[in-house]
């Protein structure tokens, strides 16, 4: 038999094709994301990221030395060069002098300077700048250059962001605030619902049906409806705005969730063996440490994976429960919010911040992935 009996192969194609349009969808814009982290500006405003492994034609704005590099040469003043920086290249096809016409020349065309003088630039770069008097200014004369240049990738733009970046660039810090709000925010409610799991699935107690049923109604309360209720009830107790309070609201925001999927995966492990510990004298407290903890890995897992998700990519409840105007507990999703607020432009800035945003869910995710499908099965199947 080629099939199982039951399942029909266009279905099982079917589902394969959907599969593999679904992670095409989901690779297109990571991958697209994670090149253009490592171009320049003027990689990404002239070419799209499919391209970025050929050379392109790009449009760039030069400089050439200041005027105190000059020397003299019998009878004029020389100045000379390279345009392109150390360690870059290109083949200039046209240049100019105005941004009007910035191909007014074509490559190893010599013209004459507004200020006076003779320029001169060769398709490697190189120029030649003579007069007959000195050259005067504290800047070198600026060039428009068409240039067709090789593909080039660097880390400048992880270094603007995560070290050498001004308040608005420099991630290094958010990144950390992120960690400091998300590790907490995921083991206290793993903690807290676990016991309450036990409880629930093991422990026989008075309207114990009612708090399952009021578990699964919290589940479909929206967190918008709860957020200024709650920031009231922590200025009132003096918690206020800070990381004790964005803790305590992540936690209170995904109990649910978490009591839930846990308690169905507790309630599918074997009868005999919590019996069989109980008849051995063991407690509840060493049956629930030494025995259902251990089974109920997967589960764990499985929401600490959504719960660390939520809370790393969390705007709305850092931004209520967080006080974030000096800047000292800002988290990655704010502050790349503000960027695009006030660096709309740079391109190449705001790939690398989203980037280094979502490496750390990404390898969360793919180091837990084994986990998932077995907790979010929890208790389907008996």
């Amino acid at each position: 038999m080629s099939t199982i009996a039951g399942e029909k192969p266009a279905l099982i194609w079917a589902l394969r094709l959907s599969v593999v349009l679904l992670v095409g969808l989901w690779l297109f814009p990571t991958v697209g994301l994670f090149v253009s982290s490592f171009r320049s500006a003027d990689q990404i405003a002239t070419s799209g990221w499919w391209k970025a492994l050929f050379p392109s034609e790009q449009n760039l704005t030069l400089r050439t030395a200041a005027p105190e590099t000059q020397v003299a040469a019998g009878d004029l003043f020389v100045i000379e060069g390279q345009l392109f920086a150390a360690g870059e290249s290109g083949e200039i096809t046209a240049w100019g002098t105005s941004a009007r016409d910035v191909a007014a020349f074509a490559a190893g065309t010599t013209t004459t300077l507004r200020k006076g003088g003779q320029l001169t630039v060769e398709a490697d770069g190189s120029y030649r700048m003579t007069h007959d008097a000195p050259f005067e200014g504290r800047r070198g004369t600026r060039i428009f250059v068409t240039a067709v240049t090789p593909p080039s990738f660097s880390l400048d733009n992880y270094r603007t962001v995560l070290i050498s970046g001004g308040a608005t660039d420099n991630l290094a810090k958010a990144f950390f605030n992120t960690l400091t709000v998300t590790i907490p925010a995921t083991i206290i409610p793993i903690l807290i619902a676990a016991f309450a799991a036990y409880a629930l699935a093991w422990m026989e107690f008075p309207g114990r049906a009612l708090l399952v049923a009021a578990v699964v109604g919290l589940l479909v309360v929206p967190l918008q409806l709860a957020l200024i209720p709650l920031l009231k009830v922590h200025n009132e107790i003096g918690i206020g705005k800070g990381y004790l309070g964005v803790w305590l609201a992540h936690t209170g925001f995904g109990l649910p969730m978490a009591i839930y999927l846990l308690r169905n995966y507790m309630v599918g492990l074997p009868r005999d063996i919590i019996e069989n510990a109980r008849v051995d004298g063991a407690t509840d407290f060493q049956i629930f440490t030494r025995i259902i903890l251990p089974l109920s890995f997967p589960a764990i897992a499985s929401f600490a994976i959504f719960q660390f998700l939520w809370t790393w990519n969390d705007l709305l409840v850092s931004m209520v429960f967080l006080i974030d105007s000096t800047g000292e507990t800002t988290v990655m999703t704010k502050q790349i919010v503000e960027m695009l607020g006030t660096r709309g432009g740079n391109w190449e800035i705001l790939a690398t911040s989203a980037f280094v945003s979502i490496a750390v869910p990404l390898a969360v995710f793919f180091a837990m992935q084994k986990y998932l499908v077995r907790g979010l099965l929890a208790g389907s199947v008996k």
